[in-house]
């Protein structure tokens, strides 16, 4: 299948979801093209990337989104200053049947979730624990910080790695086009730490700030954020609010 008809098989499969959820009692929320601005916080959710695909605006105008599954998640823990010595959130989702006894004792009287992350917060607010957040929590409009892991690399070259530009292929350059340079000079004897050179690449965790959200589908927990959002298809990612920090941007 090409990519041409792959892109139009999923915008198929998606406006019929979408058509279903409407049906559905309006599960899907879209965004109209007068959103700018983020509401006022919103919370954080656990998910999984999808895909890639595009949206269509009242106006017709086309946005290339980012597809993220994000099952109901729950909380498992409220961490504070006087005993964890931070304040943070720690969230669960991805239920399992079977975990080793050491979550079950953590989780006793939760869902067994076997993914858990943390969210760093200034306070506590009004979340408890065993509350669930879901997607009906994030409206079109809002902006959000994703976090996930970047796809690795392998072991890549200097210019691949640091975007080095190389050398001149010609005056009398045989095959030093793309080799990293002097790592030291004779009277140091060492490599300083940090030094740019080839190594391993990619597998780093990654943020991308203020994405704006486009639709939610409730039906399906799925949120549609634009732009592309880092780590392969099915890497788990953290979508996070802004908190006030939005940035304007049409």
């Amino acid at each position: 299948m090409s990519h041409v008809r792959r892109l139009a098989y999923h915008n198929l499969q998606f406006l019929r979801f979408s058509r279903e959820a409407r049906s559905r009692q309006g599960t899907v929320r879209s965004l109209s093209t007068s959103s700018f601005y983020a509401s006022p916080p919103m919370p954080f959710i656990i998910g999984r990337k999808i895909e890639m695909t595009q949206q269509f605006k009242e106006d017709g105008t086309v946005v290339p989104v980012t597809l993220i599954l994000a099952s109901p998640n729950t909380v498992t823990q409220i961490k504070d200053v006087e005993t964890d010595g931070y304040a943070a959130i720690q969230m669960g989702s991805e239920e399992k049947t079977k975990l080793p006894k050491a979550s079950r004792g953590h989780l006793h009287d939760l869902p067994l979730v076997s993914t858990l992350k943390e969210f760093r917060v200034d306070s506590q607010g009004e979340f408890k624990r065993g509350d669930v957040v879901t997607v009906e929590a994030f409206q079109p409009g809002e902006h959000v910080d994703v976090i996930g892991i970047s796809k690795g690399r392998g072991f890549a070259g200097s210019i691949k790695r640091h975007h080095f530009h190389g050398k001149n292929a010609t005056h009398g350059t045989k095959d030093q086009e793309r080799m990293p340079g002097s790592n030291a000079s004779q009277r140091q004897g060492k490599v300083i730490k940090g030094k740019r050179l080839p190594g391993r690449m990619g597998t780093q965790r990654v943020t991308v700030k203020n994405l704006e959200i486009i639709s939610t589908d409730l039906a399906r927990h799925v949120i549609a954020i634009k732009g592309a959002v880092p780590g392969p298809r099915g890497g788990l990612v953290m979508i996070k609010a802004r908190s006030g920090k939005t940035i304007w941007h049409a």
